[in-house]
């Protein structure tokens, strides 16, 4: 077992997260537990303002902003809810957003930014396409760019929610599952219940036709996908973060790949336990 990360801990203890929301629960899911033999519990992010964890990191990573930059603004690329993440801190912090977003993205989510007043781009068919025209927008007006995973403030932003499970799941031993796209969620989670208690299990989840992380860390390097499934667009990845690459290498147990259809039993699943239909990214690890 590697040492603990001492300045991830720091950070995702200091993280400015609270700012803006409060924890959310971790939901026992009396049907699943019962059908499977085991407690199965929910984390409850898409209670978030922006119905999605990606609030955490980005408004971490916005709040440490000097001056300077939140005058110049700030730029993303994201399918969807990182971008509502970017929007909404911008709102809150007064920051100038411009979000590039895959043409693929649900409108929903491109109108959810549009509300709090980001400009929006939509370029590409996957994330690693809406980023590399991110960055050259980025180089032309001067901005910050806000990455969706792959900042050490962004990861310790999404640690936070690692930090709730520490304190609401009280048992020595249990696993974690945790969807994966770029890594940033796995990265941060992973980081801290792993310092904290090696004994904890984190499974990686991921969908069979995006599976970068799994390939990366089978290949012992960064696999860049050929293509990606759009059906989980939330984490239609082609490579994952260099940061979330070493961290996962580091800390994670194990991999599941599930199915499309896998995926939509999940969304059902959660449904009949919760009344909450998720999208597929949020029931993946389900």
């Amino acid at each position: 077992m590697p040492n603990p990360d001492f300045a991830y801990v720091q950070r995702i203890l200091t993280s400015r997260v609270y700012d803006v929301v409060e924890e959310t629960p971790l939901q026992f899911a009396p049907l699943l537990s019962e059908r499977l033999g085991t407690k199965i519990f929910f984390k409850r992010e898409d209670l978030l303002p922006i119905f999605s964890f990606k609030l955490r990191g980005a408004y971490n990573r916005m709040a440490h902003l000097s001056p300077a930059e939140k005058e110049r603004g700030v730029i993303t690329a994201s399918a969807g809810n990182h971008a509502q993440g970017v929007a909404f801190s911008g709102q809150q912090l007064g920051i100038r957003t411009l979000i590039v977003m895959p043409v693929t993205t649900p409108e929903i989510k491109v109108a959810a930014c549009r509300r709090r007043n980001a400009e929006v781009v939509l370029y590409g068919d996957s994330y690693s396409d809406a980023e590399a025209h991110a960055y050259r927008v980025q180089q032309e007006l001067g901005l910050t760019f806000i990455h969706p995973y792959d900042d050490p403030l962004v990861i310790a932003g999404q640690g936070t929610i690692g930090l709730e499970i520490s304190q609401q799941m009280r048992a020595e031993r249990y696993r974690v599952f945790v969807p994966v796209g770029g890594g940033g969620l796995i990265a941060g989670i992973a980081i801290f219940l792993k310092s904290i208690n090696p004994n904890i299990e984190i499974i990686a989840v991921e969908p069979d036709d995006s599976d970068a992380m799994y390939q990366s860390v089978r290949a012992g390097y960064r696999v860049t996908l050929d293509q990606v499934g759009i059906f989980v667009d939330g984490v239609a990845v082609r490579r994952v973060g260099e940061h979330t690459f070493a961290i996962v290498q580091r800390y994670v147990d194990d991999f599941v790949r599930v199915t499309t259809d896998e995926v939509c039993a999940a969304i059902k699943d959660v449904f009949e336990d919760s009344r909450a239909i998720m999208e597929p990214a949020g029931a993946l690890a389900v």
